[in-house]
């Protein structure tokens, strides 16, 4: 009967959460992938995430460390990611003649973070002294904008926002007391919304709106219509990983997970547009289409516990960027021109180091450092929808063991941002109608997360 009453909670557990990542989605983060998968890891900045292996979080960080765990564990947990995103204007200007040089009009945004939670959930079961089997639950990939709807950049961007649920069963065998191996399947699903406003005047201006030039009588930055983009997509792709215990305090693990490309479907919706316009057939409600690549990633890490009161980590991680080329929607409709977006996005890389220290067998204290490289190459490539640049990360964690069964975990940490800067050259054909978007970004986040470990 205990049993029973344990599956049936676990069914409900694992229903709430599936619910939460559906309403809530997920937020910004370096590049846009997410490395919050685990409480108890947040608190040592995530340094030796696959070698770790302490609890069902590894099926993301490295699914080969379940052989480490004993019995059936239950993971729910939640991030709440506060990103502080804020734009200064330096001298952004209207790029068309006799236009060119004239202020881009329009305020600074606004903060354009936005709070989000990223909850997650792992269970593992152990079938013998070698197999183990686990499920996880969590989001890999997200992003979340939005700035008032006539600040400067709004040609660019006024809300983005991209969630993933991403569904990773997983299985893991020790080949012999040092050597274990893990693999799994990642069935992800996408759902994206992106809006910005439209010069309808600069297009009139221009003659690009299958009328003769000004026949409209539109003034540039007078008459703005909105865009926005709705899709989703699922896509598919794998995780694998090594550990391998040099002897039972220091083991090292390497893991791997696949790209996963994605193709999202949806609607393209405008409002705003000029009255004038109705015999003419753009700019009208159609279907679209993106394609999307999702980087592959490689980490390696290392775990040494010098003493049973102290453990030191070290992680560093790999993400191939380079396949975010560009961003580029396709309309159904013939006489809609591609939406495109050149991102030339390069390979980003994440090292850290983290320490831990249990004065008993109750509570566990955790601290770490890490440096993430930006993906973003140049700042002319940098956009308003995900202004990414290098970060510092500072956390701190703390967990509580209440019983051999359940179990507790907090986490915080600030990531410092390098004020990353945007330079939209007029040479990117894309940003000919947008206009010059020229400033700088005070940029952080916090975060705090909380977990409960169930083990029985």
């Amino acid at each position: 009967m205990k049993n029973q009453s344990l599956c049936k909670w676990m069914g409900v557990l694992f229903f709430i959460v599936c619910i939460s990542f559906i309403s809530t989605g997920s937020a910004f983060g370096a590049g846009f992938a997410l490395v919050e998968q685990s409480i108890s890891g947040l608190g040592n900045a995530y340094a030796g995430g696959a070698a770790i292996a302490d609890d069902a979080s590894t099926i993301f960080y490295n699914p080969a460390g379940m052989t480490r765990l004993d019995g059936k564990q239950v993971i729910a947990g939640a991030h709440i990611i506060m990103p502080s995103v804020k734009f200064h204007n330096e001298g952004s200007t209207h790029v068309l003649q006799p236009y060119t040089g004239i202020p881009l009009q329009g305020g600074d945004g606004g903060e354009g973070g936005v709070t989000k939670a990223v909850p997650n959930l792992y269970y593992t079961r152990k079938l013998s002294d070698r197999f183990v089997v686990g499920l996880g639950v969590n989001a890999p990939f997200g992003l979340a904008t939005e700035y008032d709807s006539h600040w400067v950049g709004r040609y660019h961007a006024v809300e983005s926002d991209l969630l993933s649920v991403n569904i990773n069963p997983a299985v893991a065998y020790k080949i012999n007391d040092n050597l274990s191996v893990g693999a799994g399947i990642n069935v992800m699903y996408m759902k994206a919304k992106l809006t910005n406003a439209i010069d309808f005047g600069t297009l009139d201006f221009l003659g690009k709106l299958g009328l003769p030039k000004q026949a409209l009588g539109l003034t540039p930055q007078q008459a703005d219509g909105e865009a926005e983009l709705d899709g989703d997509s699922w896509g598919v792709g794998f995780n694998v990983g090594v550990l391998y215990e040099f002897t039972k305090n220091t083991r090292m693990g390497i893991a791997y997970r696949s790209r996963i490309d994605q193709t999202i479907e949806g609607d393209a919706d405008f409002s705003g547009v000029p009255a004038g316009l109705a015999p003419v057939p753009i700019f009208k409600d159609t279907d679209a289409e993106a394609d999307v690549t999702l980087p592959d990633s490689l980490s390696v890490s290392f775990f040494h516990q010098i003493n049973p009161q102290w453990i030191v980590m070290a992680d560093f991680t790999w993400t191939n960027w380079q396949v975010f080329e560009e961003l580029k929607a396709k309309f159904d409709n013939d006489n809609q021109q591609d939406s495109v977006t050149i991102e030339n996005w390069q390979d980003s890389y994440r090292t850290s180091l983290g320490v831990t220290f249990m004065p008993d067998n109750k509570w566990t204290f955790r601290a770490g450092t890490a440096y993430d490289s930006s993906a973003v190459s140049d700042k002319k490539y940098r956009t308003p929808r995900i202004p990414d640049g290098d970060r510092i990360w500072a956390a701190l964690g703390i967990g509580y063991k209440f019983s051999n069964m359940f179990k507790a975990d907090i986490g915080y940490a600030h990531l410092f941002m390098n004020d990353p800067e945007i330079d939209s050259p007029v040479t990117k054909p894309e940003d000919a109608i947008k206009g010059r978007l020229k400033g700088y970004y005070d940029a952080s986040i916090d975060i705090v997360s909380a977990s409960l470990t169930l083990t029985f």
